[in-house]
């Protein structure tokens, strides 16, 4: 799999993506990969997280997957973590631990 857009690696291009996610909100990781360039990364976007190398200007715990769960293995504290940073800006969880994704999901504009 190419892993290179633009002479950009993959993962550059997707810390660019999750550098713009707002405050308050979250983005799936296919959408993430999506906005990244390939909509296949969505692996790629997982792996990218985990070796985020500034997790206090790449806000890597506001990524969920599709059913709005937080990463089992969030590499910055574990899920609690993920979960505690997401509900300090606002986000709050069903009584599954899923973020409603029609109310907290990024709406953006293609960029």
């Amino acid at each position: 799999m190419d892993t290179t857009l633009n002479g950009q690696s993959a993962f550059e291009k997707i810390y660019e993506v999750v550098k713009k996610i707002p405050y308050g909100q979250v983005a799936t990781y296919g959408q993430v990969a999506e906005l990244a360039g390939n909509k296949h990364w969505s692996r790629v976007v997982g792996y990218a997280l985990h070796a985020n190398p500034d997790p206090e200007h790449i806000p890597c715990y506001r990524v969920v997957n599709r059913l709005g769960e937080v990463s089992k293995a969030f590499a910055f504290g574990g899920e609690n973590r993920q979960i505690a940073l997401l509900e300090a800006e606002g986000i709050a969880f069903d009584e599954n631990q899923r973020v409603d994704l029609n109310r907290y999901q990024w709406k953006y504009i293609h960029f």
